[in-house]
């Protein structure tokens, strides 16, 4: 018959097993267990289980072992940011082994923070269903949502929704505004608009107010997006190759995708070794954007970047994503941009110089023009990039002014009249 200590001696084991695969330090191995053997302690304590726990006990575990490190040393820990970490590290870790998941979020504590949390869950719930849209735009738009409620005072109930006048989404605009170009203030703009129409869909206010959101006129094709020239590419290249530590490896893998298929960030980031099929020499491509998928040709320098990093520096762990963390816990990148500090740091240690974006994007751009200007349909080109019409693709025709400049009339330098 087992016993509340053999499941307790269970689940210590179960995280030492987890430590070990995530490639913990030892030190790290040694410390975590007897923490989370006193928080399984402290929750038996307060009549909880560990799966009942919220991160809510994990900060009432923090006070209590707090209020024993004075008790016992007569101070506060002289490192109370490290000395945190390393309690409330192991808790959280415990949860998430016997939930299957990352810990729930606190309960909403009062009335207000309940009522704003259902209207948020419901308009995630609605841009997924009805709007299909991603989960990186989702969570982005959600937080969004939230700076707006705040604007409007933090709303607890319908009724104030219901209360809410133009004058009110003035004055968001305003606070939101200042300082922007008009790119970022029309992409704002929309976002407020987005949320506006949802809450008077669902009754929430009086009147569509989402009409009286104005935006400044973005015109087709007005700016030329940054792009680097194909010698840029390569120096960038020839510099990171040069880097043979783990990072160095796995950073210019990264990069050879970027340069030679012109993949968004998120495109690199979601790739999964069974994405790559090493015996057809073919790469499956997820569209990050559009849900598309692609099949391209594993060329051969982008395979043997591939095939350094899987056997020289990705961490030996079970997770499937290609592009892992390198320090523990091993983990896939959250989301594409976690690749910008690596488009970026290539460019700087390679002396590239580069006026407007300088992360994962301007790869891209670059690919585009070099298709472009190897007279590749334009048809083909947003195959390739992953668009779902030639309007996307058709930016990337300004990128080639090099080539309009060669076909350049003379002007003569008087005209008679």
């Amino acid at each position: 018959m087992s016993t509340k200590t053999d499941y307790d001696n269970a689940t210590i084991e179960r995280l030492k097993v987890s430590l070990r695969n995530e490639g913990y330090c030892e030190g790290i191995q040694q410390h975590y267990p007897p923490v989370a053997r006193r928080f399984l302690t402290y929750l038996e304590s307060q009549n909880l289980s560990i799966e009942t726990a919220q991160l809510s006990d994990v900060e009432s575990f923090l006070l209590r072992e707090l209020k024993v490190y004075r008790n016992r040393y007569g101070r506060a820990p002289r490192n109370v940011s490290a000395w945190r970490t390393a309690h409330v590290a192991p808790s959280r870790i415990l949860l998430r082994l016997a939930l299957g998941q990352e810990p729930r979020e606190v309960p909403s504590q009062g009335p207000q923070e309940e009522f704003q949390r259902t209207l948020l869950c419901g308009y995630d719930t609605w841009m997924l269903e009805l709007r299909g849209l991603a989960a990186i735009t989702r969570r982005h738009r959600v937080a969004d949502a939230k700076k707006i409620l705040k604007a409007f005072g933090n709303p607890c109930d319908s009724p104030a929704l219901r209360s809410l006048q133009i004058r009110d989404v003035d004055a968001y605009v305003r606070s939101r505004s200042a300082s922007l170009g008009r790119s970022s203030i029309k992409t704002i703009m929309g976002t407020l608009r987005v949320f506006l129409r949802y809450l008077y869909g669902i009754g929430a206010t009086s009147r569509d107010l989402s009409s009286s959101v104005s935006s400044p006129k973005i015109y087709t094709y007005e700016g030329i997006p940054s792009a680097l020239r194909p010698e840029d590419v390569a120096t960038a290249l020839a510099a990171a190759r040069q880097n043979l530590t783990a990072a160095g490896i796995r950073d210019y893998a990264i990069l050879q995708l970027l340069a030679t298929y012109g993949l968004r960030a998120g495109e690199v980031t979601t790739l999964r070794l069974d994405d790559i099929d090493w015996k057809k020499d073919i790469l499956r491509i997820r569209h990050s954007k559009t849900g598309a998928h692609s099949i391209l040709p594993l060329l051969q320098e982008p395979g043997e970047a591939l095939l350094a990093y899987l056997e020289r520096a990705r961490p030996r762990t079970a997770l499937r994503e290609v592009f892992l963390c390198l320090n523990a816990p091993y983990r896939g990148f959250k989301e594409g941009s976690c690749l910008y500090g690596v488009a970026r740091k290539a460019l700087t240690s390679a002396g590239v110089s580069v006026s407007g974006k300088k992360g994962p994007h301007a790869f891209r751009h670059a690919r585009a023009v070099s298709l472009l200007r190897a007279a590749v349909p334009v048809k083909t080109i947003g195959d390739i990039l992953g668009h779902r019409s030639a309007v996307s693709t058709g930016m990337y025709l300004k990128l080639a002014t090099e080539d309009l400049r060669a076909v350049a009339l003379d002007i003569p330098a008087t005209v008679s009249p």
